[in-house]
């Protein structure tokens, strides 16, 4: 129980979105089992480890020193090495047109149960952020599955930038409602999206800005009971609404991690609203 997943894109995380959360947690006692889609070993966007790094939207230099520091060393690290491999972990939900469908539906439901009973070795789920994640975090179905899985535990699920777009689309299959609505969060806020330059690890692509203001994705999904905290113009923006812990972008990474564990440890239900 001293064990927490972290999931992280193959297609780039943001350096300190990890080494944050991950050195607050190790502090306290818990080991992080690292998870990526396809098994594929993650690695950091460069400019994340940059301290030259200039960010157009806050008009200056993000990357401290320290941060640089940390990151670079966990970038390289065994730690790292043979993640799980979450395509072979989860199973992958069966087309309405599949033949057999009902057969293959009722195997899958059984699968899904199984692997989600698993999660209970687990005391809690960090969803990691950076740019990748709009690729191959924010609409899996199988990260989806696992979110649901810790959901159903009430245990915490803590997500940063852009790691929170799952928490927008991972919903129960029947009910098709946001695990978040009613819920207060924090996310990437329209004034830090980028104009242009949106890239990913292992790609020239830069696709200018993100496909998506992730903003507007959390206020349609929280409803009207829930609210969207920007909280433009502070320093940072964290929100804790058990089971949930969001972050809004690099510079909350590290309050982030202090109240991961503050929930964790000492029974946090409620931050930053």
């Amino acid at each position: 129980m001293r064990k927490i997943l972290a999931i992280i894109s193959e297609r780039g995380y943001w350096g300190v979105e990890l080494t944050g959360p991950m050195t607050k947690l190790e502090r306290a006692g818990y080991t992080l089992t690292f998870a990526t889609p396809k098994g594929v070993r993650p690695g950091a966007l460069p400019p994340s480890y940059d301290e030259q790094f200039w960010d157009p939207p806050l008009a200056g230099y993000v990357n401290s020193r320290f941060d640089v520091d940390q990151v670079r060393l966990i970038k390289d690290s065994p730690k790292l090495d043979n993640p799980i491999n979450i395509s072979q972990w989860m199973p992958e939900r069966p087309y309405m047109s599949a033949p057999d469908y009902p057969q293959k539906w009722d195997a899958y439901v059984a699968a899904v149960r199984q692997c989600q009973e698993e999660l209970s070795d687990f005391a809690g789920l960090l969803l990691v952020g950076g740019s990748g994640p709009i690729i191959d975090v924010a609409n899996n179905q199988r990260v989806h599955d696992i979110m649901l899985g810790f959901y159903k535990l009430q245990k915490p699920i803590a997500a940063i930038c852009y790691g929170i777009a799952a928490l927008v689309f991972a919903r129960d299959f029947n009910e098709r409602t946001p695990l978040i609505r009613g819920k207060h969060v924090t996310g990437h806020c329209i004034e830090y999206d980028y104009l242009d330059g949106t890239g990913f690890l292992g790609t020239d692509l830069n696709i200018g800005p993100p496909p998506y203001a992730l903003e507007y994705l959390l206020r349609d999904a929280v409803g009207p009971t829930g609210q969207y905290h920007g909280n433009v113009g502070k320093k940072t923006s964290v929100i804790v609404d058990y089971p949930f812990i969001t972050a809004r972008s690099l510079q909350c990474s590290h309050e982030f991690g202090e109240q991961f564990v503050n929930v964790l440890d000492k029974g946090l239900r409620r931050y930053g609203w």
